[in-house]
């Protein structure tokens, strides 16, 4: 097939990348304006490039050899080196070109004009008073370490450079339990804090028991991870971690995230909680029964008294068999359906439930008094997802409705219009996969989809809401004899 030439002209245009505020700045670049001189030789074949973090000491003279301005100790300066972003910090113009050129390790003499550092017009780093900054200027430069990092915060407060990866894709956060090798080092290098031996630092996520920043930056890392996490003072909170951050700019964080232990706010308020004590099999949330499916489990249920009294335990008082039960069907309290639901095969949770999602709502056993704080240990043993209509003739289809309809009228009776609804809608969005093969199929089709659909109106009728009724009876069809 042709392309006409000007089409093409148009699609390739539309491909080219505009060009980045620091790309238009190095268009002022003159012949003669940036000089360097490698003074020490690096090693590696790679240089930076947008997106590395370069770590670097800096030490700024004039022509005739007066130090203005230097990070080194022994030249005046606090000895912490730089660490910017290429790409996403405010950088001269000079270390703008300069760094592509450098490997790690190098130190080179950068000579360059008043244009090509601070006496740039508009140039975005400022300096103090009295810098000259219309003179020409020496910068020995020694490229300490460059290396690619994960921008946490857009102010570059909170920077990770990932050491060794982890394992699986889920990571922590508010109230995970996490247990981590810390080692912490202030800029310059000197030791803050060590949790390297013993056991682990063990905190909880979203409680203040580590620095603002460190959190933010564990909250991306995956069970296994090793990482530098860097943190200026801004998110520098303090905490039982570091309990003192006087005089401290930045923070440098040596972290291994040993383990985290997942802990779910169910219902966003504190009061239905799931805490993981066993990893299961698979992925969350991939291979947990989401969906409606026949659930085996272990269990034991404890009062949240002083006693943490037993009432009921699958592995003594059922004769050691597990519980079977459907999920979608009102089978167990609503509070444990809706942990269960988020457990994988094998994993083992402990979940502490309120009342009202517990047994006051619920055929509550008899040494269970009203208004009760209930803790279920629960084990998923394992599940069967409900099984679809992939391969089912017509008849097959119509008696696996029959039986869902049948579940949802019972929910119905028992005033839980919510579950019963889920089930009659369930069948709903199946039946845009079925095509009846004839007119007897299609009537019996027909009559089934509308009285479905009256079945959701009553529902919504019952949970006040009349208008979403209204909108239920609207979509049944009549269906000619």
């Amino acid at each position: 097939m042709g392309v006409d030439e000007d089409s093409e002209q148009e699609f390739k245009s539309q491909k080219i990348k505009p060009a980045s505020d620091d790309d238009k700045r190095k268009k002022k670049i003159t012949p003669g304006s940036l000089m360097k001189a490698l003074m020490r030789p690096g090693s590696g074949e790679k240089t930076p490039s947008d997106g590395d973090q370069v770590m670097y000491h800096c030490t700024i003279r004039t022509l005739d050899g007066v130090v203005v301005e230097s990070t080194r100790a022994e030249l005046g300066g606090k000895g912490t080196p730089i660490r910017q972003v290429l790409g996403k910090s405010k950088m001269i113009l000079g270390l703008l070109e300069g760094f592509p050129t450098m490997f790690n390790g190098e130190v080179a003499m950068f000579k360059m004009k008043p244009e090509l550092h601070y006496g740039e017009e508009n140039c975005p780093v400022t300096v103090a008073d009295g810098f000259p900054k219309d003179d020409e200027l020496h910068f020995e430069i020694e490229l300490i370490e460059f290396s690619k990092v994960k921008v946490i915060s857009e102010d570059l407060g909170v920077l990770k450079k990932v050491t060794e990866e982890g394992q699986g894709w889920e990571t922590p956060r508010e109230p995970y339990e996490i247990k981590a090798w810390i080692l912490a080092k202030s800029g310059d290098g000197k030791l803050i804090v060590s949790h390297t031996q013993g056991e682990p630092f063990f905190f909880t996520f979203g409680k203040s028991e580590v620095p603002n920043g460190l959190e933010m930056g564990i909250g991306t890392m995956s069970r296994g991870e090793k990482a530098v996490i860097y943190v200026t003072s801004k998110y520098l909170t303090q905490c039982p971690l570091i309990p003192t951050l006087e005089d401290i700019e930045e923070v440098h964080f040596e972290v291994e995230l040993v383990h985290f232990v997942q802990v779910r706010d169910v219902l966003g308020d504190g009061r239905l909680i799931k805490r993981r004590i066993r990893d299961g099999r698979g992925e969350f949330p991939m291979d947990c029964p989401l969906r409606d499916s026949l659930l085996h489990v272990h269990y034991k249920g404890m009062l949240l008294n002083a006693e943490k009294t037993v009432f009921y335990d699958t592995k003594v008082d059922n004769n050691g068999q597990p519980l079977e039960f459907r999920s979608g069907e009102g089978l167990v309290p609503e509070g444990f359906e809706m942990c269960t639901r988020l457990m994988l095969p094998g994993e083992i949770a402990l979940v502490t439930c309120p009342p009202d999602y517990a047994y006051d709502k619920f055929p509550r056993p008899a040494n269970v008094p009203q208004g009760a704080d209930i803790q279920w240990e629960i084990e998923l043993l394992d599940y069967e997802k409900q099984k679809d209509w992939t391969g089912f003739n017509f008849r097959e289809i119509m008696e696996d409705v029959e039986k869902i309809k049948g579940t949802g009228n019972r929910l119905f009776k028992e005033g839980k219009y919510e579950l019963a609804k889920a089930k009659y809608e369930h069948v709903l969005r199946e039946f845009n996969h079925v095509n009846p093969q004839d007119d007897e199929e299609g009537k019996e089709f027909s009559n089934t989809r509308n009285l479905l659909h009256l079945n959701v109106a009553a529902c919504f009728l019952k949970m006040g809401e009349p208008r979403k009724s209204i909108e239920a009876c609207n979509k049944v069809i009549p269906v000619s004899n």
